[in-house]
């Protein structure tokens, strides 16, 4: 076999390299073991389909370590213009195809404590100074193209551009390849780099979700680890992007193409339009500087991960979306939002690297480096929009479960930029949380819609919460210990005041529209920082993310102060149907539920039931359960500065829903002329468990739905034959029980209900009497289709046994025992109706 130090050395003339080619029976002799190694051995030989062949043969047939190896050094050995027919397959072969049905890599659950030999092998092949970084470059510098269709983009990009109408992010400008037939069939003419992250970025979309089953965390696997180094890499917090790896030992770097020096990075935020005519050209620039040579790379990778993993909504589409009967174009999952969590977290830090003394110059001067504009722009001008209607869509149509937890986290982590900022101070304890500093009053500002709108679409969601399940009452706390930090709901509120000025407030730019979304986060503004200002750039963020006719719900306002009254309540109301649950599992024993299976407990025969998930938690979450919502109301009352005075309401009136037996009264109703009917709250308490009616079975005993407690087949064969014998011995049973003599009264205690008259039925409006009707005297024999009769008499005779007592006997032993006890029964049920009065 021939080394791969000897091939390296080996070339022929340019001529003949692209006449000949290795036939690919040749390759198969003993001088080579593959035909990918009879290529690796005359790269320059062979013919494009003939090396991607190889690698497609060597997919199947070869292991997976062998294939990167292969892989690694046909990077190195191959020219760019044998590398980019194989670059296509490649990348699929590693993502999955854009339809779904071929996974690739699955690098969504491939983790290193499942599979670390393949986890290190893919980690080090697609590192960002990995191998398969270096073929991108190589491609890069050939300027090759690579068609990625239009029907794969997400649902506005796509609608837009089969439309003939360029989308706003300048990612597709001059890419769109347009065909005379109209929207079918349209391509976009990527660079090798777009191409990889195109594919990267949509692999998390297309690939199919997975499986229950598979109990997978997001943060360990390979897809997830490598977002993050990406990010770490082409968003650096410290130092500028490192430069492409060169792809030949010796040999220079390729250039990669730089920005146009007419139209300055700097344009971002101030001119939207320049955004869209900027094209970038392929050309090196001798003089450009060469930082700018390197931050497309950075750019050109949020752009693909904002518009890929945020823009499913367009604004005329979240309008539609709020109608009841819309269907939802785009469904993200739980891992979707725990990655674009990562991405804000990171561009957080990223955006807040940039030093005061850089910030302070790039306010008063155009003199600054791209990639330190690049950091003031990034997400203002290409994150805040697309990810507000992406929370909107989360906060409307996400189910009210416990994965809403994911969504929230990604909520509160754009909320607090201050968490991820370099000079951020050790987080306060919980009776004291660290002052928000005001220096982040502009944010909050120019995010004034994040911060009030999706809180009160949070509201909403409570309301409609069982605040009693611990995972619940956790997200409750999460966001109001947020909010409660000291001095944001301050400047929260004074947010809401600049938006709320009258617009007469601003002289000199009436005339202006605020339309421009381009304006908020722009360090760069003419204009002095005066208070119009500041209510200019606040406005122009609401009118950009809501459009010029929204309805502003004030957070601060009365509508949401009912909502927080209301979320008050009904967390009063949760904690003490927790502590009432906390009851009743320490009265109860550690194996009551078996005994009850078995009938030897107490048993409820109305069936009533109160699911939540403190049955199953225990003592523990109980009591996370109520110190989450004994904070939470705290933390409410200091945001909305509430009264002890209102919250000691909400106490006293859950003290008055007990009635003089301890039960609970009915839900919330109202009385109409058919009766009770129930309130939303009245729902929302029977749905939550928080109170119920009670109800009794009114009918027949023997007719009863079948208990889980008793055997069905053998309860409706006793059934039939106590209908026999009642049918058969009615008048010798009425006979014997109408006897005044102790045999009369042993035959009542027996074959008459007792109770029956004292039943009441429970009425909408009230209780009253059961209309009185006679029935005769009647034997029963369901209770021997219990298996708590059934297990109680083999318990008997297995004891017996064991004291050498046979079946008949203890037979005989058990009737006289129970003819004992019923005497004693009869006599003390007669002596007690002597004693009525």
């Amino acid at each position: 076999m021939t080394t791969f130090g000897a091939v390296a050395e080996w070339r022929l003339p340019p001529l003949r390299r692209a006449t000949l080619w290795i036939p690919q029976w040749f390759a198969k002799k003993a001088i080579f073991n593959s035909p990918l190694e009879a290529a690796m051995a005359f790269p320059h030989l062979q013919q494009p389909s003939f090396l991607l062949a190889s690698l497609k043969a060597d997919s199947i047939n070869k292991p997976f370590a062998q294939q990167c190896q292969d892989l690694v050094k046909v990077i190195e050995d191959f020219p760019a213009k044998e590398l980019h027919t194989i670059f296509p397959w490649l990348v699929e072969s590693i993502f999955g195809s854009l339809d779904g049905v071929l996974v690739g890599w699955n690098l969504r659950c491939l983790q290193g404590r499942v599979n670390p030999v393949e986890y290190s092998i893919v980690m080090e092949f697609l590192d960002p100074g990995g191998p398969m970084m270096k073929l991108v470059y190589k491609l890069q510098a050939e300027d090759y193209k690579f068609d990625f269709p239009v029907s794969y983009l997400p649902g506005p990009v796509k609608a837009s551009i089969q439309e003939c109408i360029l989308p706003d992010s300048p990612l597709y400008h001059n890419k769109v390849q347009f065909t005379p037939a109209g929207g079918l069939g349209l391509n976009l003419a990527l660079n090798p780099f777009e191409y990889y992250i195109f594919f990267f970025a949509l692999s998390l979309i297309t690939q199919k979700p997975l499986p229950v089953s598979l109990h997978v965390r997001t943060s360990d696997c390979a897809y997830f680890i490598l977002v993050d180094r990406y990010l770490s890499w082409f968003l650096p917090t410290e130092g500028s992007v490192p430069p492409p790896l060169s792809s030949s030992p010796g040999g220079t770097s390729p250039s990669p193409p730089p920005r146009t020096p007419a139209i300055p990075f700097a344009s971002y935020g101030l001119h939207h339009t320049s955004l869209l005519k900027r094209h970038i050209s392929h050309q090196t620039s001798v003089n450009a500087d060469p930082a700018s040579h390197e931050i497309w790379r950075s750019e050109t990778l949020l752009q693909v991960f904002v518009e890929m993993w945020l823009h499913h909504y367009s604004l005329e589409m979240y309008q539609k979306m709020q109608s009841p009967h819309a269907k939802e174009s785009f469904t993200p999952t739980e891992e979707h939002v725990l990655v674009v969590r990562l991405l804000l977290k990171h561009l957080h830090a990223f955006a807040n690297s940039l030093k005061p003394e850089q910030a302070s110059l790039s306010a008063h001067s155009h003199a600054t480096s791209p990639l330190e504009e690049f950091k003031r722009a990034a997400v203002p001008r290409f994150v805040q929009q697309k990810l507000y209607l992406f929370l909107q869509h989360c906060f409307g149509h996400w189910p009210l479960d416990a994965s809403f937890r994911a969504v929230l986290e990604m909520w509160l982590s754009y909320l607090q930029p201050w968490r991820y900022a370099p000079d951020k101070q050790a987080p306060g304890s919980d009776s004291q949380p660290r002052c928000v500093s005001e220096k982040w009053a502009p944010f909050v500002q120019e995010n004034l819609l994040m911060y009030t709108k999706l809180f009160v679409g949070f509201l909403n969601r409570a309301l409609r919460t069982d605040l009693v399940s611990p995972k619940h009452a956790l997200m409750v706390f999460r966001v109001a210990k947020v909010f409660a930090q000291p001095n944001l709901a301050e400047m929260i509120q004074k947010g809401e005041q600049l938006f709320l000025e009258p617009e007469l407030v601003i002289p000199h730019r009436q005339h202006r529209l605020f339309t421009a979304p381009t304006f908020t986060g722009s360090f760069l503004s003419p204009w002095p920082p005066a208070v119009t200002d500041a209510s200019f750039k606040v406005k122009s963020h609401v009118y950009s993310l809501e459009g010029q006719d929204c309805k502003y719900t004030p957070m601060f306002g009365p509508e949401a102060r009912t909502l927080v009254l209301r979320l008050a309540q009904l967390i009063t109301q949760a904690k003490h149907t927790a502590k009432s649950i906390s009851d009743q599992c320490a009265e109860s024993p550690a194996g009551h539920s078996f005994l009850s299976w078995l009938g030897f407990s107490s048993m409820d025969t109305n069936g009533s039931y109160t699911a939540n998930d403190l049955d199953e938690m225990g003592q523990d979450s109980v009591r996370k359960t109520d110190e989450y919502l004994e904070k939470a109301l705290e933390y409410l009352r200091q945001i909305f500065r509430l009264s002890e005075a209102q919250l000691r309401q909400f106490t006293l009136a859950l003290g008055t829903t007990q009635d003089e037996n301890g039960k609970k009264q009915l839900p919330d109703c109202i009385v109409g002329e058919d009766g009770l009917i129930l309130t939303p709250l009245g729902r929302y308490q029977i749905i939550n468990g928080l109170r119920r009616f009670e109800i009794e079975y009114q009918g027949d005993p023997e007719l009863q739905p079948i208990r889980s407690y008793e055997i069905a087949s053998l309860v409706r064969t006793l059934f039939r034959l106590s209908s026999a014998i009642n049918h058969r011995f009615a008048g010798q049973m009425a006979a014997l029980c109408s006897r005044d003599d102790f045999l009369g009264s042993f035959c009542r205690y027996h074959l008459t209900e007792p109770g029956l008259a004292s039943r009441h039925l429970l009425s909408p409006v009230g209780r009253r009497q059961v209309a009185g009707h006679t029935r005769g005297p009647r034997l029963s024999l369901r209770f021997l289709g219990s298996y708590r009769t059934l297990v109680s008499l083999l318990l008997a005779f297995f004891v017996a046994s064991l004291f050498c007592v046979g079946p008949l006997p203890c037979t005989l032993l058990l009737t006289l025992g129970y003819v004992l006890y019923a005497s004693a029964m009869t006599l003390l049920t007669e002596r007690g109706k002597l004693h009525q009065p």
